[in-house]
């Protein structure tokens, strides 16, 4: 069995101003903060000598490589980023950024935003622009039916409401 794996699908390049503020904070701080303190974590443990069974010096280099890998990603991926702060000209459909209210066949309402894949949050009801139903939604406008291929089957929403924040509203 091979180990290749294929890359995967880039996701979209769309972003709130609120999740790119929160990417480059985390970024700050894995720069800023949180790497310069595990490389003095590293020198320390260094000095105590003979690394290879050093326990401490192991964990910390292994500490600073994910750090480097997580702040390579999110250079690359801000750097390419469109920060989307302004709601499109057509508020009756569904685009980046909107709050859709859906309502399944058993008149069940929920309340979705669509956001790029980095904020994504099915807590706060965030779905991704690439996810299946985000997919489906795009476009669509009130009133319209949505059908969503599910583990369960197909399941079909009606497309109650559609609003965008002001760019204020975050």
């Amino acid at each position: 069995m091979s180990r290749y794996r294929p890359p995967q699908p880039k996701g979209s390049k769309f972003i709130t101003p609120v999740g790119a503020q929160r990417l480059k904070d985390e970024l700050d701080h894995l720069w800023r903060v949180l790497r310069p303190q595990v490389t003095q974590a590293v020198q320390e443990a260094a000095a105590q000598g003979d690394r290879s069974e050093n326990a401490e010096y192991i964990y910390g280099k292994r500490q600073l490589r994910e750090i480097d890998r997580r702040v390579r990603f999110l250079r690359q991926r801000l750097d390419g980023m469109v920060i989307v702060s302004q709601p499109p000209s057509d508020s009756s459909r569904v685009f980046f950024g909107a709050w859709v209210t859906l309502e399944d066949d058993n008149g069940a309402e929920s309340e979705y935003r669509i956001v790029g894949p980095d904020e994504f949050d099915a807590s706060r009801g965030y779905i991704s622009m690439d996810s299946p139903l985000g997919r489906a939604l795009l476009r669509k406008g009130l009133d319209d039916e949505v059908r969503v291929e599910v583990p369960g089957g197909l399941k079909t929403y009606v497309i109650t409401a559609v609003r965008y924040e002001t760019p204020s509203g975050g």
